[in-house]
């Protein structure tokens, strides 16, 4: 059972739902949903036989099907990642939510489709049991003023403002953005994922981008395949080896050089972009001599070191979860402006 939350047409503050019977799966899959307006169809009129392509007749409805494809392809939809937005580096901050969040529906989505994506509870247990550092160090939001459980003021901004919310109960936002991310892809959309986080490099693609919010500009920028490729120099599938060596200490996954100092970044990369990926290198360095004496050392006395690493920073894309079609419509920004004003009237009132 996935139960769907509505917002009224004519309020900002009631809502009533609406439940939607779905295979029974071992866990609960909470999801919010606010009020959408179908996709306007076109008013061109289009005649049954009026277009040829390699001297056959094209038919309406294969028109249609094309037409829908470009629209598709000419899509994009936002994957909001919301639990970094409600931090002010390690410290929670519902400024810093309602500041990220106005730039981004008045700067960056516009009216193209938003879903939102939180930490459902425990999410990060399994990664937790693998690496007891990981994420240690971070507190649970805190609304402050604006409401006396975390998150519920996320929910409710983000609903008036047409935007639905997904939250699922023993997962991470990131397994989720993945798994709903190559469902929009395999569906034609483009997809940006908005987000601070570095594990969504891995996930770059033609058709995948990132919307990063830059902390010292306060603003929000595009980073593309283009600019991945500028930077390292490899393609994004290098990404998450690369980063398995180095560790993340954002998300407290310690690298190679806390146990072999000698092991750096260049000697990483230059590993990965040989290899291709972690586990080929691995395999490779159990055979034969991949590197200097201290690498190939790391790389066969480490090698379950290095693994670990891996199955915390890999992206899950198969939570089981499916991404709802009225959730690729435009959005409706016609309440942005009142909701978030009250918002910051509440938050500093």
């Amino acid at each position: 059972m996935i139960t769907v939350g509505f917002a009224q047409p004519n309020s900002l503050f009631s809502f009533s739902t609406k439940s939607i019977d779905k295979p029974q799966t071992s866990r609960t899959k909470w999801v919010s949903s606010s009020s959408f307006s179908s996709t306007p169809s076109s008013s061109s009129s289009v005649e049954t036989f009026h277009r040829t392509s390699y001297g056959q007749v094209l038919q309406k409805d294969v028109i249609c099907s094309n037409n829908e494809e470009i629209r598709k392809k000419n899509k994009r939809v936002f994957f909001l990642d919301v639990s970094p937005l409600c931090y002010e580096g390690n410290k929670p901050s519902s400024q810093a939510f309602g500041h990220w969040i106005s730039l981004f529906f008045s700067q960056v989505s516009l009216t193209d489709p938003v879903i939102a994506v939180i930490d459902g509870e425990e999410g990060n247990q399994r990664r937790r049991e693998l690496l007891p550092s990981y994420k240690a160090h971070r507190k649970s939001p805190n609304p402050g003023r604006y409401s006396k459980r975390p998150h519920q003021f996320v929910d409710e901004v983000l609903r008036k403002c047409n935007v639905p919310v997904v939250r699922l109960e023993g997962h991470e936002a990131d397994d989720v953005v993945a798994t709903l991310m190559e469902q929009a892809v395999q569906r034609g959309y483009r997809a940006v994922i908005a987000s601070p986080d570095k594990d969504f490099k891995q996930l770059i693609s033609e058709n995948v981008q990132i919307v990063i919010p830059l902390a010292d500009l306060r603003r929000w920028s595009f980073y593309t395949l283009k600019h991945y490729h500028a930077q390292y120099n490899c393609d994004p599938q290098s990404d998450l080896s690369f980063r398995c060596i180095m560790g993340d200490e954002v998300d407290g996954v310690p690298g190679i050089q806390h146990v072999v100092p000698a092991f750096g970044r260049k000697t990483a990369m230059k590993l990965v972009r040989k290899h291709g990926s972690l586990e080929s290198l691995l395999s490779a360095a159990a055979v034969r001599t991949v590197g200097r004496p201290y690498a190939q050392e790391a790389l066969t006395k480490y090698a379950d070191y290095l693994r670990r690493n891996y199955q915390v920073l890999a992206l899950k894309r198969d939570v089981r979860v499916e991404i709802q079609e009225e959730w690729l419509v435009e959005r409706d920004p016609s309440n942005d402006s009142e909701v978030l004003s009250s918002f910051f009237s509440t938050l500093h009132g």
